[in-house]
């Protein structure tokens, strides 16, 4: 059970880390996005997955796993519209595209991955 809560706050630091690069990147909070976030991100997210999908019960494991879908597949659609809103000039963004395209690739591939497998289930 501690390696599931110690798992769930390390993926609640990958995401977060997801969404600072954004927000920083929006120029919403004040944030500046660091190298290290670039590595926190993808790091963090998939090492606090495995640490909880180790510790956790199948129920348990199954909720957090879809709401950490929904939670990436977000983040990527407002990737999506920073991106669409910058191309058309409805935005200006602080500096490049850069880490809004690294996070709609990375947080839109684990979390379609995530859904998509969802609502499998094993064949005995």
């Amino acid at each position: 059970m501690v390696l599931a809560i110690i798992g769930a706050l390390i993926l609640a630091l990958g995401l977060f880390s997801g969404t600072a690069l954004v927000m920083a990147q929006l120029g919403v909070g004040g944030l500046e996005a660091s190298a290290s976030l670039w590595l926190m991100f993808p790091l963090f997210s998939v090492v606090g997955y495995l640490m909880f999908a180790t510790g956790a019960r199948v129920a348990n494991f199954r909720v957090l796993s879809f709401g950490v879908s929904i939670a990436l597949l977000l983040l990527a659609l407002g990737c999506a519209v920073a991106l669409v809103a910058d191309a058309t000039a409805l935005m200006a963004l602080r500096g490049g595209t850069g880490a809004l395209w690294y996070v709609l690739l990375i947080a839109g591939v684990l979390g379609a991955t995530g859904a998509a497998s969802h609502g499998k289930v094993a064949v005995q």
